[in-house]
């Protein structure tokens, strides 16, 4: 067995000459162990809302949207639909146009993003599990019907109960500059359907419409469009099936992924998991300062036991190691213990839900979200050690410096 690591073995587990040592060589431990514990449930809690809003978002997005590189509309002539759509890996093909528009409700008004798709949309089935009134109907014949979000309902007021729940949609028209509004706005009117919930931000922006709806009310041609949503197969390699989308495109298009149409918000869940992560660690460097006053003291207690190994033979190197091995002892056993309360925490709240959301009303989770990941015990772990071992550095060698320049130890063998 390693000596100097026997050593420091014996020193953390046997009983100080002084009460207060043990004391304070526990509260090292503990420390550590509350530090490791609160980096990986905050650390997994920041996974599970991060997979809560990703799963939000990734059902109402599509796999791929494909879009001009410039300007804003495009025709479908200028896209090969039937080549995009037979191509391996996508099930569904969706024709999109999207305009910001003016709903009113009786004395009620709302600004809003009218997003008219083709009949093959409703075969997705992308809104059927978050349609909290109403139907996933959008038309049905010649009749056209809107499907809306629970916050755009709200502010208009919305009664699904009632058969006459028209909603006056204005769009901006060629003559903006005239000061009547009925000249200002091409205007048509649309029951709604059903109401959705999916996020906050999604519910107040967006209404489905029928495509042919939104290109009349908008006064595009009949094949111009602003976007091409497609939906993959379950299994399909994204990343190829794009590959294959791009070189069918052309350099004209955009071909952006689930990530790629919300980048913004991946990269400020990431910026925030990263800056509670750094605060943490600064919470628990200050905690390691307790393991610099542990070994200190630890080192002052057995100072006769390390002129016993002096004399016996024993280096500088070997006596600084056993307090290095000490230093380390003590981070390993905080970091271990802090993990094994942080998956036990974790655990027991993706479970059971033990703390619950300050939510009033209908809500999307009611619990705090956990998802524990393997790379973030990894990462936790490696930061407690690191940071342990640089803390124990300065304490043996500024102690060890002291004491071996004390006459005490120097003896002639």
């Amino acid at each position: 067995m390693n000596f100097p690591f026997y050593i420091a073995k014996r020193y953390l587990a046997s009983k100080k000459s002084h009460n207060i040592i043990n004391v304070i060589t526990g509260v090292s431990v503990a420390g550590v162990t509350i530090g490791a514990m609160a980096l990986i449930v905050v650390l997994s809690v920041f996974n599970g809302f991060e997979k809560v809003v990703s799963s939000l978002f990734d059902t109402f997005n599509p796999d791929i949207k494909i879009t001009v590189s410039k300007g804003k509309t495009f025709s479908s002539k200028d896209l090969d639909s039937s080549v995009l759509a037979s191509a391996e890996g996508v099930l569904h093909y969706v024709e999109v146009v999207e305009e910001n528009a003016l709903l009113r409700n009786k004395n009620r008004q709302h600004l809003a993003t009218l997003k008219g798709v083709s009949p093959s949309f409703e075969e997705v089935g992308a809104l059927d599990t978050m349609i909290v009134r109403g139907t996933m109907r959008l038309q049905r014949g010649r009749a056209n019907y809107a499907v809306m979000g629970y916050g755009v309902a709200y502010y208009l007021d919305v009664d699904m109960n009632t058969l006459e729940n028209a909603v006056s949609v204005y769009v901006p028209g060629s003559e903006t500059s005239s000061v009547m509004l009925h000249q200002a706005f091409n205007a048509e009117k649309i029951s709604p359907a059903g109401i959705f919930s999916i996020q906050q931000e999604l519910d107040t922006k967006y209404v489905f419409v029928p495509l042919r709806f939104a290109r009349d009310l908008s006064g595009y041609n009949d094949d111009e469009l602003t976007s091409v949503e497609l939906y993959l197969e379950r299994g399909a390699d994204a990343e190829q099936v794009i590959q294959e989308v791009k070189a069918i495109c052309g350099e004209g298009y955009t071909v952006r992924d689930r990530y790629q149409q919300e980048a913004l918000l991946y990269k400020i869940m990431k910026s925030e998991k990263l800056a509670i992560y750094l605060i943490l660690t600064f919470i628990l460097i200050i905690a390691t300062f307790n393991v610099i006053g542990s070994l200190s003291i630890i080192m002052i207690d057995k100072k006769q036991d390390i002129s016993f190994l002096w004399n016996m033979g024993a280096d500088k190197q070997m006596i600084k190691r056993i307090f290095y091995f000490e230093g380390v002892l003590i981070s390993l056993i905080g970091a271990t213990a802090g993990l094994f309360l942080g998956f036990v925490v974790g655990w027991l709240q993706q479970t059971f839900g033990l703390i619950q959301l300050n939510t009033t009303g209908s809500f999307v989770i009611q619990a705090y979200p956990v998802r524990m990941q393997a790379i973030d015990f990894l990462l936790v772990f490696g930061t407690v050690m690191i940071t342990g071992f640089l803390a124990t550095i300065y304490p043996v060698n500024q102690i060890a410096k002291n004491y071996f320049a004390d006459k005490y130890f120097i003896y002639k063998k």
